[in-house]
C-alpha cells in the first residue's frame, strides 16, 4: 500500500486548495506519491457554446482545468515541499474520481466546489464520492483547532473497526491524542424515556464493555497515542459533532451497525460530512 497515491480532487475554488494542503502535508509526512485530479466534462462546452464553437470551447475548459492543477501543484510544493503529478480527466468528477478511487491510498475534497450553491454546505460531489469511493475520503475543512485531538466514533461495526485503524494512525504520526467516542441512543431508550424509565446501569456497563472490546490491541500497537474513552448515551451524530469543534480530524465509518442494509451512508457519516467544522475521514471497513 506504500505506492499508492494520496489523490485530491481539484476545480480550483478555495475549498479544493484546502484539501490540497491537507494532502500535501499527509502525503509528505508519508513520503507517498501525491496526484491531483481536475475531472471536466467536455459536454459543458457543448451545452454551454453550442455545435458551432464546440472545439474552442472544449479547449477553453482544458486551459481553465490546467490552470487550476498548476496553482494546486504550486500550492503543494509551498505547503510541505512535495512534488505532485496532476492530470486532467476529461469526465464528469463523481465517476471520475470514484474510478480513482480503486487505485489510491485515500481521497481528500474539499467541502464544496466552485460550482457550489452559496450557502451550501457540503458539495453534491464529496456527497456522491464518499459513498461510492472504494478507498477513505478526507472532506477537507480548515480545523478550529489544528492542535486538537484525533476524533473517532466506535460502534462496533466492521466500518467502525477500519475507522479505529485509520484514527490510530493519524494520531500516531500527527503526535495528538486520541478520543475514541461510544454514542448509542436507541429507539427503546426513547421510549422508556417518555415514562420516566431508562435503563440502569449494566447497559451502561455493557457498552463500555463493547468500547474496550474494540480498542483491544490498538493501544498496545500505538504506546505512545494518549486515548480517551468517551461513552455516553446520545447520539452518535451529535456527540461528534460536538467534538468536531475541538478535534483537528474526525473519523468515522462509512455506515455503522444502526444503519439500514444496503444505506450507503449512515446519519451520522451524513451529518458529520454536512456540519463538521474540521475535516473528516469517512472510512469503508
Amino acid at each position: 500500500m506504500t505506492d499508492l497515491a494520496i489523490v485530491v480532487g481539484v476545480d480550483g475554488s478555495d475549498q479544493a486548495l484546502d484539501a490540497v494542503r491537507w494532502a500535501a502535508a499527509e502525503a509528505a509526512h508519508r513520503a507517498v506519491p501525491l496526484r491531483l485530479v481536475s475531472a471536466l466534462d467536455p459536454a459543458i462546452a457543448v451545452a454551454v457554446a453550442g455545435p458551432p464553437a464546440v472545439a474552442e470551447a472544449v479547449e477553453a475548459v482544458e486551459r481553465v482545468a490546467e490552470a487550476d492543477l498548476e496553482k494546486a501543484a504550486r500550492l503543494a510544493r509551498e505547503t510541505a515541499d512535495v512534488a505532485a503529478r496532476t492530470e486532467y480527466l476529461p469526465a464528469p468528477a463523481v465517476p471520475a474520481l470514484v474510478e480513482q478511487s480503486k487505485h489510491a491510498r485515500l481521497l481528500a475534497l474539499g467541502a464544496s466546489g466552485r460550482g457550489g450553491y452559496a450557502g451550501m454546505l457540503v458539495g453534491s460531489t464529496a456527497v456522491a464520492v464518499v459513498a461510492h469511493s472504494e478507498c477513505p475520503v478526507v472532506v477537507v475543512r480548515p480545523a478550529a483547532e489544528p492542535a486538537g485531538p484525533v476524533v473517532v466514533g466506535v460502534d462496533g461495526s466492521e466500518t467502525s473497526l477500519g475507522a479505529l485503524a485509520a484514527a490510530f494512525d493519524q494520531a500516531a504520526w500527527r503526535r495528538a491524542p486520541l478520543v475514541a467516542v461510544h454514542a448509542w441512543l436507541d429507539a427503546d431508550y426513547l421510549l422508556a424515556a417518555q415514562y420516566g424509565l431508562v435503563a440502569g446501569k449494566p447497559e451502561e456497563e455493557d457498552q463500555a464493555r463493547l468500547l474496550t472490546e474494540s480498542l483491544a490491541g490498538w493501544q498496545e500497537k500505538y504506546p505512545d497515542v494518549p486515548v480517551e474513552r468517551v461513552v455516553a448515551r446520545d447520539q452518535p451524530r451529535r456527540r461528534l459533532l460536538q467534538w468536531s469543534h475541538k478535534a483537528q480530524l474526525v473519523v468515522v465509518g462509512s455506515r455503522g451497525r444502526g444503519g439500514f442494509t444496503g444505506l450507503v451512508l449512515g446519519s451520522t457519516s451524513q451529518a458529520l460530512i454536512q456540519h463538521a467544522p474540521c475535516p473528516v475521514m469517512v472510512v469503508r471497513g
